[in-house]
């Protein structure tokens, strides 16, 4: 039976959209595979790792229905390797999905599409919020950097997002460093809170796309599903209490700096040099008129920068790990950041000038 017929990339763009986020080694060997469920004319691509589900489709040959699962890498792989322009056919034959286009031929092993697991729809008081694709990526954007790997406060390992009022808010913490942003709303929603898991968090980053078409997200108390063009994400949530993000974020710092992203990030590049490999430690030196950089390692090497700065008051000699320095830089376009100090025992705030929509925070380190 014909489940495809047609330009390669027409079934390579959608079956790449669902394959992010196929384990390669997984215990049940069926979520190695992709669904695809021939309904008419459309083909329906769908990969699950049972925390997140994507579906999407594709244009199908003849009006037969029909229903398998296919190693998704495997396939991903043979079409990847065919020429751009090559015309490719998908046929269901005895069990086997046949690949062919020009001279090559592939034979698959299938599995039964009954025996594939589904997330199943979610219960409850649903919130749906319609942003822009491009506001929402540049949210995860600007605090994705922050989320936890793998900690064992499993609620870190993810991003609290808020919905409150005319206002949506994404926050991220790693217990070192906290980032924080939000973006007005259409319209006034009942407030909403979630924690959306880092993988599901990094799958979106990689899928939006950075234009004005809309993005549907619905929340659910078990449950975020996000639609996006012709995909579906749907995910899990995180259920766990995250940490108070508004007391962590300094009001009265009175040392206030306007730095030159570019400047301050290359300095800071030079000085992580010479940092120690283990703790990454850089010292921010603030004197009248002048910020420096200092680093040193187990070798005994040391690294100095210094930065003009418009600054008068007392001094101030305090440590941080310079690699979350070095991210909220890399993550952020604007020409100029305001930086925040009170002490050697207090965090610094990071902002952008005139903007209270993002902060950004990063806990000090002995040296």
């Amino acid at each position: 039976m014909l489940l495809y017929k047609g330009p390669r990339d027409q079934i390579l763009v959608p079956l790449q959209s669902v394959c992010g986020i196929v384990e390669k080694r997984h215990t049940l060997p069926i979520l190695s595979n992709v669904l695809m469920e021939k309904n008419g004319e459309r083909l329906t691509l769908l990969a699950t790792d049972i925390e997140i589900q994507i579906t999407t489709s594709a244009e199908a040959a003849g009006p037969e229905k029909a229903a398998l699962t296919v190693a998704a890498r495997k396939l991903q792989d043979i079409l990847r390797s065919l020429p751009d322009a090559a015309e490719v056919s998908l046929t269901l034959d005895d069990k086997r999905l046949q690949v062919k286009a020009g001279k090559s031929r592939f034979n698959l092993q299938t599995l039964p599409a009954e025996d594939f697991p589904r997330m199943s729809a979610a219960d409850g008081q649903t919130t749906r919020i319609v942003m822009t694709q491009k506001q929402f990526k540049h949210l995860l954007a600007l605090v994705q950097y922050s989320m936890a790997q793998q900690d064992i406060r499993y609620y870190l390992n993810g991003l609290l997002l808020v919905v409150n009022g005319a206002e949506m808010r994404v926050v991220a913490t790693d217990g070192h460093r906290l980032a924080y942003a939000s973006e007005a709303l259409p319209e006034n929603m009942p407030r909403s809170e979630v924690i959306v898991p880092r993988k599901t968090v990094l799958e979106l980053s990689r899928q939006l796309a950075d234009n004005d078409e809309p993005l549907e997200i619905v929340l659910t108390p078990t449950q975020a599903q996000f639609r996006f063009g012709n995909i579906e994400l749907v995910s899990k949530l995180i259920d766990g209490k995250f940490p108070d993000y508004e007391r962590v974020i300094p009001q009265q710092h009175t040392k206030l700096l306007n730095l030159r992203r570019d400047q301050l990030l290359q300095s800071l590049l030079r000085a992580a040099i010479l940092t120690n490999e283990k703790f990454r430690g850089v010292r921010l030196v603030l004197d009248n008129g002048s910020l420096k950089i200092l680093s040193t390692n187990a070798e005994q090497e040391e690294a100095q920068e210094e930065i003009e700065v418009d600054y008068q008051g007392e001094s101030l000699d305090v440590g941080f790990n310079v690699t979350y320095l070095l991210d909220v830089l890399n993550n952020i376009s604007t020409e100029i950041i305001q930086c925040r100090l009170a002490d050697a025992s207090s965090s610094a705030l990071f902002m952008l000038p005139d903007n209270e929509r993002f902060k950004y925070v990063v806990m000090p380190m002995r040296i």
